[in-house]
């Protein structure tokens, strides 16, 4: 499916099931919150097309995209939903309740918690490293007389060991694709994911490491941008 071609799409019976629960559940005395992470594990859909939009919430069949689930989820439910709180939690990835790791793991299910972390590391943080890296770039750039990086280029030169065009032949190739320059907003997150991936693969451990470190200190910084909910419980700190 493609945002070209994408038609809406009848709604699987796990997922008006899901929809159904988050409602009743509110409904009956149960957190919005709460209920929200039960339906999240109810969920069975990878991607769907409704309204002429794509939501594809499974990457690469590995990465869960829980931000974009909950869009969905609680657009069903603005009615008993405090528009102040599902706006903190879609835009700032502000939680109305504190959950643990273990908790979040109970409501959603183990595996659908385990796609939550992989996205988490693997976009998430990975935007992270590189806009700390482009920090980087652009302070070594203020300490020169001439300006000699381009910054988006230079980050990825430093974190990957090769220009962003390059690393974009790569992706293409490996998807089966023919070569191009441009990217579509819509496979922005699957490219991310392949850089994660990139890097764990030709990069040494201790490397890894520390790169990861750099990202998980720049979101501590800006714990609205983490993109997933309770950043400190879902890392344990």
């Amino acid at each position: 499916m493609n945002d070209e071609t994408c038609r809406s799409t009848d709604l699987a019976q796990s997922s008006a099931r899901a929809i159904h629960h988050l409602r009743s559940a509110i409904e009956m005395g149960q957190h919005w919150y709460l209920a929200l992470l039960e339906a999240i594990g109810m969920w069975q859909a990878d991607e769907e097309c409704l309204d002429g939009r794509v939501y594809r919430y499974l990457i690469e069949g590995e990465a869960f995209d829980l931000l974009l689930l909950a869009e969905r989820l609680t657009e069903t439910a603005r009615d008993l939903i405090p528009e102040d709180e599902r706006v903190a939690l879609l835009f700032n990835s502000l939680a109305p309740l504190e959950v643990s790791a273990e908790e979040m793991r109970r409501f959603m299910g183990d595996g659908r918690y385990q796609q939550h972390l992989n996205y988490f590391y693997g976009i998430t943080v990975e935007e992270a490293l590189i806009l700390a890296v482009q920090d980087e770039v652009r302070k070594d750039e203020r300490s020169l007389v001439i300006k000699e990086f381009d910054t988006i280029d230079e980050s990825f030169q430093r974190i990957y060991d090769l220009p962003r065009a390059e690393l974009l032949k790569l992706f293409r190739h490996d998807r089966g694709e023919r070569a191009s320059r441009s990217l579509k907003l819509s496979e922005m997150r699957e490219f991310t994911y392949w850089l994660f991936k990139y890097r764990l693969k030709h990069t040494d451990k201790a490397r890894v490491a520390s790169d990861t470190k750099k990202a998980l200190v720049r979101l501590k910084k800006f714990p609205g941008k983490s993109g997933s909910p309770g950043l400190d419980q879902l890392l344990g700190v």
